[in-house]
């Protein structure tokens, strides 16, 4: 398979796109990286629907790909199996941030965890940026910390 080769070409592990898929930055050059090599979105959500994995993530079709002996979770049952983790570090609006942003990610897919959605996901939330930033503490770089770091939990289950 193609794809298979291509990441072989630029050899990822299965480790190894855990580690690049649980930062935004670093996903984001992966889909990018994919798509140039001719498996852009619609490529990649036709081989969703080929493994019969629609509401999954992307990041556990491509494990697939890799292992066909480990089956594709949905986000939701990805999202159950980081809770856990999660929400230790947090306090209680925090929690409630994040719990919005994972039901987006549920609801819509990756891209709700892409950096340049934070903003929007804090205006959806609360009456604006501005007081979303207000709400969960004043500091916009702890916030984005937050918002990076919650990502590692929900691919750690991986």
């Amino acid at each position: 398979m193609k794809i298979l080769k291509w990441f072989v070409g630029i050899t990822i592990t299965l480790g190894g796109i855990g580690a690049l898929w649980s930062n935004p930055k670093t996903r984001k050059k992966l889909i990018e990286k994919l798509a140039a090599a001719g498996y852009g979105e619609e490529e990649l959500n036709g081989l969703r629907k080929l493994i019969d994995a629609e509401k999954s993530d992307l990041f556990d079709v491509l494990e697939y790909v890799f292992n066909s002996e480990i089956k594709p979770i949905t986000r939701a049952e990805r999202v159950a199996a980081a809770k856990a983790t999660m929400f230790t570090i947090m306090n209680d609006k925090q929690k409630e941030f994040i719990e919005f942003v994972l039901s987006k990610y549920i609801e819509v897919g990756v891209g709700e965890l892409e950096e340049s959605k934070l903003p929007i996901l804090l205006s959806s939330m609360f009456q604006s940026q501005e007081d979303g930033i207000q709400k969960l503490g004043g500091d916009v770089i702890k916030i984005n910390s937050l918002f990076v770091e919650f990502q590692q939990h929900l691919y750690q289950t991986a």
